[in-house]
């Protein structure tokens, strides 16, 4: 695919220099956001990435991927879940080079939305995402009877 080939010729030698320094800085930035209202499984720098878990909210019976699924209900794609295996609860959140520090900024209020949320009504949770077209599948009925074939679900 050359896209990817071409986006990084686009930047040239700087460019791709200061990509990687606003990813590392957009990652940090987001960690020291949240650091307070996620738990850091790991304590030294950032690239990136930052990882959090969902040790803090479990206690009031809010998952990781509960936090995912509410953040639909925010307006944002759910960070990666579960990842990497080596962290229970994982949280990965990758921002990229291009946000805005407004996007950021939009991402944290969020975030630090839903973990006031998990404290002080964490059965709202169950039922995310509320607003988007496709509902909280049920992930073990899912498992145990995948549907494989699309069917099309003509409206009366």
């Amino acid at each position: 695919c050359a896209l990817p080939i071409s986006y990084i010729r686009s930047l040239g030698p700087e460019g791709i220099k200061k990509a990687a320094e606003m990813a590392v800085l957009n990652a940090n930035y987001i960690k020291a956001s949240l650091s307070e209202h996620y738990h850091l499984p790991y304590k030294g720098p950032s690239l990136h990435e930052c990882v959090f878990n969902d040790k803090h909210q479990l206690k009031n019976k809010v998952s990781t991927m509960d936090i995912a699924k509410m953040l639909i209900d925010y307006g944002f794609h759910p960070p990666t879940v579960y990842f990497p295996l080596i962290v229970k609860g994982a949280l990965m959140i990758e921002p990229t080079e291009t946000e805005s520090k407004e996007t950021l900024d939009s991402f944290i209020e969020a975030m630090q939305s839903i973990a006031k949320k998990g404290k002080e009504n964490p059965g709202s949770f169950h039922v995310s995402p509320k607003l988007s077209k496709v509902s909280r599948p049920d992930e073990a009925q899912a498992a145990r009877n995948p549907k494989l074939r699309w069917e099309c679900q003509r409206q009366k």
